[in-house]
């Protein structure tokens, strides 16, 4: 397995990209935008060049890496060769089962599909396909380069010969896969999700302000971020869909997103993405001020 195509390049596609071709891996980064494309590349050497800085790469590895990094706008094109297709498109179910019904019809026959999905069924995207036993979730975490988690979800018709080729692969990329199953927010965001939400619940009811309510989860749980920040980091947008995945999966209104949230989504305030969320964002400075909507 050396052909590796990713579909999207955004912040996780182009993080995939980075480290599958780090590794070695001729990658094929696909998206419907050539700027898009060019945007990733780079923020791709960028990366890399933080790397280099930091001593853990050299700039021939930097060199190698993006000769092994091609683009397409043509996915048909992109995936005839591949080996792994990871899709990293928008977290919308309708855009992801498009992808994986065109994916079915040009990719090759052994080809495995996987999805970088957070928390979509991967049953419900391998039915749309004619190869459910190689359809699979390949959960990376932001940002791949740095980040050791993949969750390995495995749908209902997942094969075990697929799970240990993609557990294996993991391991090559020096991450280390942990295999779950195919239920709503799959390990890392039923657990997560529900504990952003309830951060936000805390601000919407006045029982502590974002600071406040960072600084105790930070300095009593020991978390390197706390939760309204990390919401902002991951973005709100996303946190609200993957909220509404576990709230119809399950039926059960402890997942309901926290009005506070949804609001600030339909305003635009998706977290450092668009430079305010719970916090505002300046280009070039990592200093957090809290948003004067809750000052």
């Amino acid at each position: 397995m050396k052909n590796i195509s990713v579909i999207g390049s955004g912040t996780m596609g182009n993080g995939i990209a980075h480290t599958f071709a780090q590794f070695n891996y001729h990658v094929n980064l696909i998206d419907i935008n050539q700027s898009a494309l060019d945007k990733a590349i780079q923020t791709i050497s960028k990366n890399l060049d933080r790397q280099v800085s930091k001593g853990s790469i050299t700039e021939d590895q930097k060199a190698t890496t993006l000769k092994n990094i091609r683009t397409f706008v043509s996915t048909e094109e992109g995936v005839k060769n591949a080996d792994l297709i990871v899709e990293a498109a928008t977290e919308n179910i309708d855009l992801k089962l498009k992808i994986f019904k065109d994916l079915d019809s040009f990719a090759p026959q052994n080809a495995i599909l996987a999805s970088n999905t957070s928390s979509i069924s991967i049953t419900q995207i391998a039915a749309v396909t004619n190869r459910g036993d190689k359809v699979i979730g390949m959960h990376f975490m932001n940002p791949v380069p740095v980040m050791k988690l993949v969750e390995v979800i495995r749908g209902y018709a997942t094969s075990d010969e697929t799970t240990k080729t993609v557990m294996a692969l993991a391991e090559q990329l020096q991450k280390v896969p942990v295999e779950v199953n195919d239920y709503p927010g799959f390990v890392a965001n039923r657990i997560l999700m529900p504990m952003i939400n309830e951060a936000i619940y805390t601000l919407y009811e006045g029982v502590a302000g974002v600071y406040e309510i960072d600084t105790v989860m930070k300095l009593g749980m020991a978390h390197p971020m706390g939760p309204l920040q990390l919401a902002d980091f991951i973005g709100l947008d996303i946190c609200l869909a993957i909220l509404k995945v576990l709230h119809d999966g399950f039926g059960n209104p402890k997942y309901a997103p926290c009005p506070l949230l949804v609001n600030m989504v339909a305003a635009g305030k998706k977290g450092a993405k668009t430079g305010e969320g719970f916090y505002q964002y300046t280009a070039g400075s990592k200093e957090l001020v809290v948003s004067t909507k809750f000052k």
